[in-house]
């Protein structure tokens, strides 16, 4: 019995090993088929999980990358560069010892006195510092040297890289140039790199204030993509270089301004504006018949050493102009049928309107006519040209001059329009002196024009054109008339009184004469108003002149204002007319000598690497004036680039490098001396207006780079 028991135990385990055999069998069959199932579908698909392998190889194996648009270029009306793309460089130092090279020579500092010496030499740090930095401990890779090693220029990255210092490089980063510095800033504007792709932290120069944020969009252009593909080990296979979408440039921009007469302006606001010590100053040269801004400036400059300012002052800031609003006035009463300049009234107060308006000199000048009262510009006599016509006709003008509303000069954003209550008998008087009332700058110049342009008010503009990365303009402005104020007649008899203001005995305009041309102008003296009134004191005061030129046949205006000098050591009129004379009468004798020399205007040819002989010889046969400087043995530098135009004996400065010695600049005019100087890197100082009668640093004695040169200039020509 136990026998039988045991034989079928034995049995049973063995059928229940058959079976599970099988089944096992059966789960690997199944298994292995599904595998081979599930491989032949990935062989065939490329697709694991919904992620194709095909696309996830291309990534692994395909390097893409962006090609940077250039940003386009800013131009003045000639074609100088105002604005351009370049590089900063910041510099960095390699410790890791295990950096090396394909032939083992090393990639790290390997002498540190060495290089600390050197770099010192480059950036502003002293050699201690920098050898401290590459010094220090637990910094494993590398290290950076702070703002002294940031943002250096191409030339400065060059420099030291010259130098073949193992372990030192440098991370280059977007950057925008600006070759002529203060040069109209605030109308140029800044663009700064930002970072515009935060995975691979690419940057990309984006416009902040000015022309480049204005024409953001125009400039920045569209990146392109190429493509590389690689082995495994991270090579680039041969020929697999491909650009998969181009990139496009962005379009150039080209203002009105005039780079001569900007230069000649702005030097000589800079001497104004540090010698009156005033809290700031603009200057706006317009061609009248068009609209058109040859040159515009502010003091202090978006790119101002001290306490820059970002604000466009040319649209942004509204002040009471003062007594320049007696021009529309006066024009006005005229138009209207309101004014006699014959007829005559007591200066120097009068009760109206439950106050009292006070002439400058507040003893007055007795009893007077109303011509006087334009030349010596008296408060009283315009409060009674405001009642006389009316305060409905007075306000009608001031409208038609578009002092109320935006000018919208494009290009120039947050402009800020002028404002006045005209509210009371007192107040609507003020505001034929320019009292009580507010104005930007662009307003005055828009109404000006009419002024000078028989009645016809131009809209002022700064952009001339707009052209893409192939020179193509897509964009080109025209002059605008944006209304007829006054009638033509009106025009000629205000700018015939604004003439009596330089050239009349009474007149207040005396320091604006220029020898040889016919100015016609109005000065003014504005109190600056606060929350206590008005102040008294000099500094208390916007200074300010409009000259119109040639007064004969009116075609410039120019707008100076001075705002609360802090040293007048001379009168605010003589300094003003240190910006404005020496600007004018070079607008004007170009004027004269494009008209007696309308047949001798040639293209400057392109010198740059040819000899100081060849060159010359080149200019004397178009009748151009070569003044050679340096010891080199080729044209590096041309002061006037090819293809631009010039009126022949004009002196194009050809720089050759190495050592200077100083020319006799005798006679030279403003405008080459500072060409001069900007290319021999040296200081300049000037005293006077006109031409160089005096120069410190003697013609044939050698220069150097902490040179300054002092010219005196004179009228006397």
């Amino acid at each position: 019995m136990n026998k039988m028991t045991q034989r079928t135990k034995n049995n049973g385990n063995n059928g229940n090993r058959e079976t599970f055999g099988k089944w096992l069998f059966i789960i690997v069959v199944a298994m292995f088929t599904l595998f081979i199932v599930r491989f032949a579908y990935i062989a065939i698909t490329k697709d694991v999980q919904h992620v194709n392998l095909r696309s996830q190889a291309e990534q692994i194996y395909t390097q893409r990358r962006t090609i940077l648009a250039k940003r386009g270029n800013i131009y003045d009306q000639h074609g100088s560069v105002l604005a351009t793309d370049t590089s900063k460089y910041t510099l960095y130092a390699v410790l890791d010892k295990s950096q090396r090279s394909a032939d083992g020579k090393p990639l790290y500092v390997k002498n540190k006195k060495r290089t600390a010496r050197i770099l010192a030499k480059y950036i502003k740090m002293p050699e201690s510092e920098i050898l401290k930095t590459l010094s220090k401990k637990g910094q494993s890779y590398q290290v950076e040297f702070g703002s002294a090693g940031a943002n250096l220029s191409v030339a400065k990255m060059q420099q030291i890289k010259a130098e073949k210092l193992p372990g030192i490089g440098f991370i280059a980063t977007p950057a925008r140039s600006y070759p002529e510095g203060e040069f109209a800033s605030q109308i140029i504007g800044m663009a700064t790199p930002k970072i515009t792709n935060k995975q691979t932290g690419q940057m990309t120069l984006v416009g902040q204030v000015g022309l480049e944020s204005y024409f953001n969009k125009k400039l920045t252009g569209k990146n392109g993509l190429r493509q590389d593909k690689k082995d495994v080990y991270g090579y680039s296979l041969a020929n697999s270089n491909r650009v998969v979408k181009k990139a496009v440039n962005g379009d150039n921009i080209y203002t009105t301004l005039d780079a001569k007469v900007q230069h000649i302006m702005e030097n000589k606001m800079t001497r104004v504006f540090k010698e009156s010590k005033a809290e700031s100053m603009t200057a706006v040269v317009m061609d009248a018949k068009t609209g058109k801004i040859i040159a515009a400036s502010q003091r202090p400059t978006l790119r101002s050493k001290k306490d820059p300012v970002w604000r466009n002052m040319l649209v942004q800031d509204v002040y009471e102009p003062g007594s320049t609003m007696k021009t529309f006035a006066l024009s006005a009463a005229i138009d209207s049928g309101h004014f006699d300049p014959n007829a005559t009234f007591n200066s120097g107060t009068w009760q109206i309107g439950g106050g009292k308006v006070t002439d400058w000199q507040t003893s007055g000048w007795g009893v007077i006519s109303y011509k006087d009262a334009f030349d010596l510009s008296s408060n009283v006599g315009f409060a009674h040209v405001e009642q006389n016509m009316g305060a409905k006709t007075w306000k009608k003008y001031l409208t038609r001059f578009g002092m109320f509303n935006k000018v919208n000069v494009e290009g120039m954003n947050n402009e800020v329009s002028g404002y006045s209550a005209f509210k009371g008998i007192l107040q609507q008087a003020n505001t034929a002196f320019g009292q009580g009332i507010t104005v930007n700058v662009m307003q005055m110049m828009q109404g000006f024009s009419a002024i000078a342009n028989n009645g016809k008010m131009m809209k002022p503009y700064i952009i001339d054109k707009v052209t893409d990365n192939q020179g193509k303009t897509i964009q080109k402005v025209t002059p605008k008339k944006v209304g007829q104020p006054i009638k033509a007649s009106t025009s000629k008899k205000v700018v015939k009184m604004m003439e009596g203001v330089i050239y009349d005995q009474k007149g207040l305009g005396h320091d604006y004469q220029i020898d040889g041309y016919k100015i016609a102008g109005k000065t003014a003296t504005a109190q600056i108003g606060g929350a206590g009134g008005y102040g008294n004191s000099d500094s208390s005061y916007l200074y300010s002149f409009v000259g119109i030129a040639p007064a004969n046949n009116p075609r410039y205006v120019m707008y100076v204002t001075l705002r609360k000098p802090h040293n007048l050591s001379k009168p605010a009129t003589k300094m003003i007319a240190e910006v404005f004379n020496p600007t004018m009468k070079f607008i004007l004798s170009r004027q004269k000598s494009t008209k007696q020399k309308n047949s001798g205007i040639v293209k400057v040819p392109d010198l740059i690497n040819q000899s100081p002989q060849t060159a010359s010889d080149r200019l004397n046969k178009k009748h151009l004036v070569p003044v050679v400087i340096g010891s080199g043995q080729s044209v590096k530098h041309q002061s006037i680039v090819s293809g631009q135009s010039s009126l022949i004996n004009q002196r194009i400065i050809l720089d050759t490098g190495g050592e200077y010695k100083m020319p006799d600049i005798s006679n030279w005019s403003s405008d080459d001396v500072q060409k001069l100087t900007q290319m021999m890197g040296i200081k300049l100082k000037e005293k006077g207006s006109g031409y160089v009668t005096k120069q410190s640093i003697k013609a044939n004695d050698s220069v150097k780079k902490s040179s300054t040169l002092t010219v005196e200039y004179s009228s006397r020509h």
